[in-house]
């Protein structure tokens, strides 16, 4: 007797995800399509996002949510709010993208954040925490006052975003604008980037287990609906639909879990797979060299271990800034203030008062939040308050709102700051020790998102700027600014052929610039420097003022990222374009200097110049 073998049975059914071509489609379904629809998002996401890198545990923890709210409220008449917009993946499949999700954080295609480019129902592109409130407040009494009162504004933020100042100040107009509703989801998951800590925590958690009598929101006169299944879409949409009738300000408690239904996520207790890397031929991208994060948070730790005066300070982001090792072995020295930068700094000038030096480490985006606090508070009274800015520069996938290329030329302007850019991971332990050694005022220190590459050592230095390389001719001076100095040297390289004698130096400490700078530019017949921060108010403008001011006659020719929002892309991607490449600089300048070629060269003894010898 012969058995057949039963073929493996195949679906035919079309995969329901590809029939949502927006939230219309979404309210047509049946609670059984939708049921279907849940587990199809997280495969897509998975799938996807591994690829591609980005934000996964925290768009796996709002798929309930966010297939909720557009089957209750009608985006984008309705307006979806969302805070902070990193967890708005499923939003953009629901609108009709999940077709295109697979170019997410590439050059052209999908942005890891709301884009109003993108979709309507993209309303705002909000990536840094804490501000949706003030959105909604905003846009609720604006539609009021224009008697657009059929519609909905709904702000959707995390219990890690309560942690920010900006919030409560919105909750405190929005509980006082009785004609102005606006309908805050509170996605409750525990957590921003690892677990929230504070008082607002601890009373979401009593909340949570009903084991306190009183509300916090409804004590600010706010009406609260909660706490909801953030996992059961019918128990959402009721808590909406009752939310939206209610005709006042009311915070809907949703209660959710960071990284649902994808095992890796749920058992990673640092961040729940918070921001994953993408994969490159199944592995992760990269050069095999630590990363400048890595190398930071190894130093920071062991300079702990030998000063007792330094504290770690992070705004939430403990393992992303590499706090991680100084926070394992000095616990009682590590103080996570939540999402709330502006306190950081102030806090840590507290800290500096009482005799501490406290090192604050945040990405360089988020250094915008805390300027006020930076120059009022901690410049102003010359606290020892050491700054590390991680994610200075091009960052690439995350777009325009990350970009760390304003941290220069906000710094340039406070009063008696030091400020370093390291090349590589050794000057970065340097300009470390340096920087808490400082006793008299702030210092900083920037570095870019990445690996630190190999080590580029200096031949010599000269008045405190390390000159990296020096031509056969004194005719360029070449500033490298932080992780820029490998393309000087390439520069250096193109042109050295063309007859053209290029000297590469590095000031590592760029703020104030160096006096051995201004005398190396003596004997020199240019100067250019190249940064990758906005060319407004940067290490170009101040190398400028510094040479004007000495009388220098040495023209200057600044390289930097173009004054406006660069979308995301690969950092080579976005350098290329902003003209930021070696072919690129080496083709300007070669114009520029070929303007007076039967001039007779400055040599070094036509003019003072320090003896440097040749590379």
């Amino acid at each position: 007797m012969t058995t057949k073998t039963r073929a493996p049975e195949t679906s035919t059914e079309k995969s329901i995800v590809e029939e949502v071509r927006g939230p219309e489609d979404l309210r047509a379904m049946s609670v059984q399509q939708v049921h279907r629809l849940v587990p199809e998002i997280r495969r897509l996401l998975v799938d996807t996002v591994t690829r591609t890198g980005g934000h996964l545990g925290p768009n796996l923890g709002v798929v309930e949510l966010s297939v909720a709210l557009h089957r209750v409220f009608e985006s984008p008449r309705d307006r979806i709010l969302w805070d902070t917009g990193h967890q708005s993946y499923v939003h953009k499949i629901l609108t009709g993208r999940a077709g295109a999700l697979g170019s997410l954080r590439q050059g052209g295609g999908l942005s890891g954040y709301p884009c109003r480019a993108e979709s309507p129902h993209d309303v705002i592109e909000n990536s840094h925490a804490s501000t949706v409130l003030s959105w909604a407040a905003g846009a609720a009494r604006a539609y009021g006052l224009r008697g657009d009162t059929d519609r909905a504004v709904v702000a959707v933020l995390g219990d890690g975003a309560l942690t920010g100042g900006m919030a409560w100040e919105a909750l405190n107009n929005i509980a006082t604008a009785p004609g102005h509703p606006v309908i805050v989801v509170l996605n409750d998951n525990t957590r921003s980037y690892g677990p929230t800590t504070g008082g607002i925590a601890e009373h979401l958690a009593a909340l949570r287990t009903e084991t306190t009598p009183e509300c916090l929101f409804e004590t600010l006169g706010l009406a609260y609906l909660g706490p909801v299944d953030g996992h059961d879409i019918t128990a959402v949409e009721t808590a909406l639909r009752r939310a939206r009738q209610l005709g006042r300000s009311v915070v809907v408690h949703c209660v959710t879990e960071k990284g649902r239904g994808h095992a890796p996520a749920e058992q990673d207790e640092a961040d729940r797979q918070h921001a994953v890397r993408p994969l490159r031929s199944g592995r992760p991208s990269g050069d095999g060299s630590p990363s400048w994060t890595e190398v930071f948070g190894r130093e920071l730790a062991e300079l702990g271990a030998q000063r007792p005066d330094l504290v770690a300070v992070t705004a939430a982001m403990l393992h992303p800034t590499g706090l991680t090792e100084f926070a394992a072995r000095h616990p009682e020295r590590t103080l996570d203030v939540g999402i709330a930068e502006q306190h950081a700094v102030t806090a840590a000038a507290g800290l500096a008062l009482g005799g501490m030096h406290p090192v604050v480490a945040i990405y360089a985006t988020f250094l915008n939040r805390a300027f006020d606090q930076l120059l009022m508070d901690a410049a102003l009274h010359r606290a020892p308050v050491t700054l590390v800015l991680d994610r200075a520069g091009v960052t690439g996938d995350d777009g325009p709102s990350h970009h760390g290329m304003w941290d220069l030329s906000l710094l340039n302007l406070v009063p008696g700051l030091r400020l370093a850019a390291p090349r590589d991971a050794a000057t970065l332990r340097r300009a470390l020790r340096e920087a808490v050694a400082v006793h008299d005022g702030p210092t900083a220190l920037r570095f870019p998102k990445g690996t630190t590459g190999e080590d580029i050592p200096a031949v010599r230095s000269v008045g405190g700027v390390d000159v990296l390389r020096r031509g056969e001719h004194a005719d360029l001076l070449l500033v490298s600014v932080g992780a820029m100095a490998g393309t000087c040297l390439e520069v250096a390289a193109l042109l050295a052929p063309q007859g053209v004698g290029v000297t590469v130096v590095d000031p590592r400490w760029i703020k104030p610039v160096p006096p051995g700078l201004v005398e190396l530019s003596l004997g020199h017949r240019l100067v250019a420097t190249v940064e990758d921060n906005g060319r407004a108010g940067g290490a170009g403008a101040a190398v400028a003022q510094a040479l004007s001011d000495a009388g220098a006659p040495a023209p200057v020719r600044a390289f930097g990222l173009p004054q406006r929002f660069l979308a995301h892309g690969s950092r080579p991607e976005i350098l290329e374009s902003a003209g930021l490449t070696a072919p690129r600089i080496a083709a300007d300048l070669a114009a520029a200097l070929t303007y007076s070629r039967a001039a007779v060269r400055p040599t070094h003894g036509a003019v003072p110049h320090p003896a440097v010898p040749p590379h």
